[in-house]
């Protein structure tokens, strides 16, 4: 969300004397996604949302206490397969374990690291 967008969202919750009062849990959430993607510092960020140290000192602490009691849902974990990784295809046998390279050009493949360690000790 852009901050001029967010601080017009802050600006309706502000009372007589300039304070934040009753800010909503999605209006937080906004301003805490909002201040983790910002890639300057944070004076700069409180000053394009138009609110004072104080105030943003308040909202963050509401914010990350409302993420930590689990009222904002976790972003969806996804879970990558071998399968969508690029590079490997359908029928190419990629290496199952690990390749050492050794002297003359030769190439050594373990399939388990177990046997690569006892070849690292009997070698050593």
């Amino acid at each position: 969300m852009d901050n001029t967008i967010l601080k017009k969202r802050l600006s309706t919750y502000r009372s007589d004397k300039d304070q934040l009062k009753n800010l909503p849990a999605d209006v937080l959430l906004e301003v805490l996604n909002a201040w983790e993607k910002w890639p300057g510092k944070l004076k700069d960020f409180y000053m394009s949302i138009g609110v004072s140290p104080k105030q943003m000192a308040g909202i963050m602490g509401k914010a990350k206490k409302l993420r930590r009691d689990g009222h904002f849902p976790a972003e969806e974990f996804k879970e990558m397969s071998l399968e969508s990784v690029v590079g490997v295809q359908a029928g190419s046998n990629p290496c199952q374990g690990i390749e050492l390279s050794w002297e003359q050009g030769k190439v050594i493949r373990f399939p388990e690291v177990s046997q690569l360690i006892d070849f690292l000790k009997k070698v050593a």
